[in-house]
């Protein structure tokens, strides 16, 4: 049993280092890539500003990223999957 435990915790560390590292390489394409699009929108049609849509999406999903990443984010995380997931199972013992 306790090898199982260790197992696990080794599982969701690495699921969790994922995330980060996912996180970071999501964070590099974006501070490289919104630049470029700022340059391209600022020398081939200054007179509209459209790299703020890109800059403002990307940006909000970049937000949730990393709050999943670093277990800030107060719902949707991995313990209410686990709750969720233990509620599901006992659904499912009742119906049998």
């Amino acid at each position: 049993m306790e090898n199982f435990n260790e197992q696990e915790a080794f599982k969701r560390a690495r699921k969790k280092v994922w995330q980060i590292k996912a996180f970071y390489i999501s964070l590099i394409c974006y501070c490289i890539i919104i630049p470029i699009l700022i340059y391209i929108n600022l020398t081939f049609s200054p007179q509209f500003l459209w790299f703020w849509f890109s800059a403002i999406g990307w940006g909000t999903g970049l937000l949730f990223h990393g709050l999943n990443a670093f277990d800030v984010m107060p719902f949707l995380n991995e313990e209410w999957e686990e709750r969720k997931m233990k509620e599901l199972m006992e659904k499912e013992k009742s119906k049998k």
